[in-house]
């Protein structure tokens, strides 16, 4: 087991913020889909690997818990892992901080399916990938 590694930094912007003053929905998802890439990338399944292989990683299912509120001038920091690693699967998680806090604000877990982008169906994950995936697999108990 792993512990989880920090996959995305930022800052929420006032325009970030809804008519109530917190950090609306789709920045969180945002957010969350940057740690993503980054979370990929440090498995190996990197921009140059997809592109240059035909590959893809699409989400299939994604659930997120919204625990505390962000306002503008918050900085935030993501820390990933993975859940569960198949041949063609990875199933991880996200947990969304207040940087100076350290309280959770959202936590999300998604599954992503490796993909050939001609043929649009699900293919093996190299062997490279899913032994570092493996590598950064996590305890994490999900709130729902």
């Amino acid at each position: 087991m792993s512990d989880l590694v920090e996959t995305y930094r930022g800052t929420v912007y006032p325009w970030h913020c809804d008519h109530i003053g917190h950090m609306n929905v789709m920045w969180y998802v945002g957010k969350f889909d940057e740690a993503t890439w980054n979370f990929f990338a440090l498995l190996g399944a990197t921009p140059s690997y997809l592109r240059g292989n035909g590959r893809g990683m699409v989400a299939v299912d994604q659930r997120i818990a919204y625990q505390r509120e962000l306002h503008a001038g918050d900085t935030v920091a993501v820390r990933s892992g993975a859940l569960e690693v198949r041949d063609k699967v990875i199933r991880f998680v996200h947990e969304m901080r207040n940087a100076e806090t350290q309280q959770v604000a959202a936590i999300t877990m998604l599954t992503g399916v490796h993909i050939d982008t001609t043929t649009r169906k699900s293919c093996p994950l190299p062997a490279e990938v899913l032994v570092r995936a493996r590598e950064r697999t996590v305890a994490y108990e999900l709130p729902w």
